[in-house]
């Protein structure tokens, strides 16, 4: 039976930390610097300090691991699909043979990479959601977005609308379950079938989907209407945003960090190219 109960990718967890006291500003720039910085990142051992470094945050954070490892299932298939993709394309040293397909060293090392790479992309995005509302987020883009407005960019209103997606999926995370759940009861069949048939079988779901989402975003509509929502011109703010001692540390050590991974890369890299023949590490 296809269940998306416990999902909390999008989802914000209120607790009392030092991650989430940080100025929303700051976590939306070192979590963006994050990803960049993973992706940049080409050794295991660099890899394994983005892991450790993950697991200190989790700590201070106070958020429950259970809830923050969900985060990552709804990008697991895409995270099997590039790994698949990696082990059996990429060229180089033949490791062993599969019918028509080869395996070899490079690619069960690219796989291995960009597989830890996607997982930490998610994991650590989804730390800025879980321990940011959706409200602090929303301030925290339109003012990091606000010097783009001066050619005519609409910050507030993009930061609006990305609060708005975040915080939906979790609701249509649950809208599907539900629908999924009504559907098996009245006898629909998603588990057994070809994949045509079980194409065919989320059509019943889908459709009833669609339709609660244009209801969703009506009645939100509405809602704003009602309550005289003219954009971010005028706007003041109960709680505004002020940038402390502790985000200018949070900064600081994430510098140092950057700074102990890309050390690790460059010099393993160099005995890489003394020692291991060219190839990758």
């Amino acid at each position: 039976m296809p269940s998306l109960s416990g999902m909390t990718l999008g989802q914000y967890i209120p607790a009392d930390s030092a991650l989430h006291a940080l100025d929303p500003r700051c976590k939306v720039v070192l979590a963006v610097a994050a990803m960049v910085a993973i992706f940049l990142t080409r050794s295991f051992a660099g890899l394994a300090l983005w892991a450790l470094f993950f697991i200190l945050i989790v700590r201070l954070s106070k958020v429950p691991v259970r809830a923050v490892m969900r985060s990552a299932r709804p990008i697991l298939i895409l995270i099997v699909f590039t790994c698949v993709l990696h082990l059996f394309w990429t060229p180089g040293t033949v490791v062993a043979r599969i019918w028509f397909l080869t395996v070899t060293w490079e690619g069960v090392l690219m796989a291995l990479r960009m597989g830890l790479r996607l997982l930490f992309l998610v994991l650590y995005a989804g730390m800025l959601t879980l321990t940011t509302s959706p409200s602090a987020l929303s301030d925290g883009l339109e003012r990091l977005m606000r010097p783009l407005s001066r050619v005519g960019v609409p910050s507030h209103e993009i930061a609006m609308m990305i609060t708005i997606a975040l915080r939906f999926i979790p609701t249509l995370f649950e809208e599907t379950d539900r629908i999924l759940k009504a559907q098996i009861s009245r006898g629909a069949d998603f588990d057994t079938g070809g994949l045509l048939r079980r194409a065919k079988a989320y059509i019943p779901v889908l459709i009833p989907l669609f339709v609660l989402v244009f209801q969703r975003a009506d009645t939100l509509a509405s809602a704003m209407e009602a309550r005289c929502y003219r954009g971010g011109k005028g706007r003041v703010r109960m709680y505004p945003l002020a940038w402390g001692a502790n985000d200018s540390a949070a900064v600081a050590v994430f510098a140092l960090f950057l700074l102990l991974v890309f050390s690790v890369d460059c010099l393993l890299y160099f005995v890489m190219l003394l020692f291991a023949d060219g190839r990758p590490f």
